[in-house]
């Protein structure tokens, strides 16, 4: 049966990193329906974390390798699974989460419907326990707000992790696209993500972003600090995106935002340090900051370090140099997998063991 068919696909979507638990409402197969035909759906369920080719793939779902591949590059030119396409080799073809996976990369399908659905789905989906210690993005600082005694690593610094790589893209931030259809957001720049090596091939190969060059990527950081923007690249030392985010539109600082205790719950190797005898509570740093961790009172500033995810916006900015970034213990750091596959494979073997 059809619904079958999305019913098993909203369960293995639900098995990978991020989940995509049910909703009070069964709008999540609402969701599907928009995206996937039911044979598409039936086909997704046999994709996994490996990248496979069709032929393997064909075989998982009984179907004719002719078929197969025709759908399955279908299916990656409308962002439902992940491919990629090695010179003289054949198509490799790979599962991905909701998110971050097949949500963006709907970025030039959003219409007011799929908008809505979404926004339903995230109101009334069930509670999901979280994997702990192994988050899909981590939190890196700005540049400027790195002090040249602060030690840092390589895939701690935006500008090391930029220069690492050799193929670039960059697409709209559909946080900000969903957000502006429903009314709401920012003035953020609109052009934010950035794309590397095989994700930028597909970004660019399906029509989600466009390639630039490393010049490029240096600009849109130092616009995304400018504009208040977190720097959120995949959770591995061998980046695959990096975001830049706001905290009004973001789906990931949101949730993190509604959280007693940000710093808990992001992977981020700093936090911001204040002497408030320094201070002369300009309140530059408290609307820098996207958790609310800093406030203006008595004429100096306070920081709530429980709230603080170590970006560093606050330091870039501040003129009297009373707000620095400090290293956090190892005990409280999280683990940096070594690449975006090292991450899902440990976040799925978790997510399966979920209560």
């Amino acid at each position: 049966m059809e619904t079958d068919a999305y019913e098993n696909l909203a369960q293995h979507l639900d098995k990978l990193p991020g989940g995509f638990p049910p909703s009070d409402s069964g709008v999540e197969l609402r969701l599907l329906k928009r995206l996937f035909t039911p044979e598409e759906a039936e086909l997704a369920v046999h994709l996994t974390l490996d990248r496979e080719e069709a032929k393997t793939i064909a075989e998982r779902a009984g179907l004719d390798l002719a078929q197969a591949e025709q759908m399955l590059k279908e299916m990656a030119r409308k962002g439902l699974i992940f491919s990629i396409e090695p010179e003289g080799g054949p198509a490799l073809y790979q599962a991905v989460p909701w998110m971050f996976g097949i949500y963006e990369f709907q970025v030039n399908n959003l219409d007011e419907g799929f908008v809505q659905d979404f926004s339903e789905y995230n109101r009334t989906r069930g509670k999901v326990s979280r994997p702990q210690r192994i988050p899909q993005l981590r939190t890196i600082p700005v540049r400027r707000s790195i002090e040249p005694h602060l030690e840092t690593l390589p895939y701690e610094r935006a500008e090391e992790l930029v220069k690492g790589q050799e193929k670039f893209a960059v697409a709209p931030c559909i946080c900000r696209r969903e957000k502006r259809i429903m009314g709401t957001g920012c003035d953020a720049p609109k052009e934010t993500c950035l794309m590397f090596g095989d994700w930028a091939d597909y970004y660019v190969r399906n029509g989600l972003g466009r390639y630039i060059d490393q010049a490029e990527v240096l600009e849109i950081l130092t616009e995304a600090d400018k504009a208040n923007l977190v720097l959120q690249p995949s959770n591995s030392k061998d980046i695959a995106l990096m975001c830049c985010c706001c905290g009004c539109c973001c789906a990931v600082l949101t949730r993190i935002k509604l959280h007693p205790r940000p710093s808990e719950v992001v992977s981020s190797p700093f936090m911001a340090r204040h002497e408030p005898e320094a201070c002369d509570g300009c309140g530059v740093c408290v609307d820098r900051c996207q958790m609310e961790a800093l406030t203006l009172g008595d004429d100096r500033v306070v920081l709530n370090s429980d709230r603080c995810i170590g970006c560093g916006l606050c330091v870039s900015t501040c003129p009297t140099g009373s707000l620095t970034l400090v290293r956090k213990p190892g005990s409280e750091q999280i683990k940096v997998p070594s690449s975006i596959d090292a991450t899902w494979r440990e976040l799925s073997q978790v997510w399966e063991k979920r209560e």
